[in-house]
This record gives structure tokens, sequence and C-alpha cells, in this order.
């Protein structure tokens, strides 16, 4: 590789992490290749040094929008990690069930949400066991910082390649509609989500308080500062019995002190109380 080509990647990495906090290392730079190149061939741009001089004169603001979405990451599939997707919808909602049987009220956040399978696939878990949720306020809410993968989940509509990734044979069936060779989500699933344009690094004043947040696979993209950041706001979106699900690779330990792991639920974590949050500031600064 080039100076000039190590320099231009640099340059599009940092725009990058700018806009979304994602980072991406020297060995990932091939990502950056295969995602620009639809783009700069649609807009006429021979290559990436006149794309970096584009962006940096800002010649047009819709096209440094586009750049920094075509190297968002956004790698998902419908009930990814299995395992624990089947904890979540089993046991940790079972508890916070009973835990607020009394409202019968339920608000979940898809921070990241790509386009869309995580919440659709919430939403077809809670279909699946409607006679257990009858007489419920159920409310899916999904965010995303790129405005073609909420386009896209917004419709619902997935590839034969997306479908097929993680979704049974009869939840296809039951939840989607055949068109041509795509399959698009029935109005009652889209229904069943609301989808709004976020980036994490920003705050949410106005999205209220979850019982359950899934930031899943977004925070290993992230420098350390960042992951910070992201958890320390989304703990204040978290009711002080909610529940945080992270990737699998993927931790509050080191990063936060607003969670901690859950003793019920391996690779889950709830908020540290506010009593505890104070006496622990307490005692870091009186020793």
């Amino acid at each position: 590789m080039s100076m000039v080509q190590s320099q231009a990647y640099t340059s599009l990495s940092n725009l990058l992490e700018k806009h979304t906090g994602q980072t991406l290392m020297a060995n990932r730079h091939w990502r950056i290749d295969m995602a620009l190149k639809p783009l700069m061939r649609e807009n006429s741009i021979p290559d990436l040094d006149t794309l970096i001089s584009l962006i940096d004169i800002d010649a047009d603001p819709k096209l440094t929008s586009a750049c920094v979405e075509a190297m968002v990451n956004n790698e998902t599939c419908f009930f990814r990690d299995q395992a624990n997707f089947a904890l979540l919808t089993g046991p940790v909602l079972d508890m916070l069930r009973e835990q607020r049987m009394g409202t019968k009220k339920l608000r979940i956040w898809s921070a990241a949400c790509s386009t869309g399978q995580e919440p659709y696939s919430l939403a077809m878990a809670f279909n699946e066991n409607a006679e257990k949720w009858r007489g419920w306020n159920i409310q899916i809410f999904a965010t995303d910082v790129s405005s073609s993968a909420l386009a896209q989940a917004r419709a619902g509509r997935y590839s034969q390649f997306e479908i097929q990734r993680g979704l049974p044979v009869m939840q296809m069936l039951r939840y989607f509609d055949q068109s041509g060779e795509d399959w698009i989500a029935k109005e009652n699933l889209r229904r069943a989500v609301t989808f709004t344009e976020h980036n994490m690094l920003n705050p949410a004043p106005h999205f209220g308080k979850f019982d359950v947040v899934l930031c899943r696979n977004m925070l290993m993209y992230l420098g350390e500062k960042r992951r910070t950041q992201v958890l320390d706001a989304i703990g204040t979106r978290m009711a002080d019995d909610g529940i945080l699900m992270l990737g699998a690779a993927e931790t509050v330990i080191g990063q936060t002190q607003d969670f901690r792991a859950s003793q019920e639920f391996r690779g889950f974590y709830e908020p540290v109380s506010r009593a505890a949050s104070h006496l622990n500031a307490a005692h870091r600064i009186f020793g």
C-alpha cells in the first residue's frame, strides 16, 4: 500500500469515527474499498483521493452522508445469537413480566438496530406467546444512525439471503409475504416496531425510560472513550431495575460504573442502583 493510499484510508476512517464512533483498524481497510466503490461509480468519482477532496471542501453534504452510511457496519440477522436471544425472550422477559404485572407495560429499545431484523425478531417472539402477553402494552422502539438501513427496516423488505439468515421457515411464511425475489414483513409485524434515526453518541432525552435495552455488537467497533459514552447514555434511559443486553463478545467491565453483570442471567447487565452509585462516589471522595 502506498503512502497516498494509507492517508486516504486514514481520512475516511476518521470521517466514519467522527460521525458514528465506529473505528476501522488497518486490517479492515478493505471494507472501505468494498463499501465505497458503488458510491464512487454512481457519482463518477475516479478514486479515493478525489472523493476525499470533495468531502474536505464540502462540495455536497449529501455525498458526505452517503459516504459515511456506506462505511457503517450493518451486519445483523434474525434471532442473532440464538441461545442468548432465547434467554432474553424466555427467563429474562418472564422476570420482568412478574415485576410489572401491576402496570402491564413494557418498553424495549433495540439500539443500533441496523436493517431491523433484531426488533422484528422481538416482535415475533411476543406474538408467538400472545396469550401470555394478552392485555399488555408492549412498545418496541428501534434506532440506528443509518437512514438507509432504517428505510429498509421500516419497509420490512429483505432479500432471500437476508430472510433465510436465522429465520425458521414457519415464521418466514407466517410473518412475511413474498414479493418477486424479496420478502416483505406483514403489516401487523411492521406496526409492532417504531423506528427512529438516532446517533448513539448523542443523548436521547425524549425517549423515556426502558425496561430492556439491546445494544449488541456495536460497542466492539468503538474506541474505549466512545464505549463509555454510549453506555453512560444508555444508563440515563434505563429503568432502575431494567436489563441491558450486549453482544456475546462485549462487556461493561472496565467501561462504565453505571452497569454491573446480572447475578441471575449470564451475559446480561443491570443498572447499578442510584444509592449504590452515590455510596461508591462518596467512598472514592472520602476514602
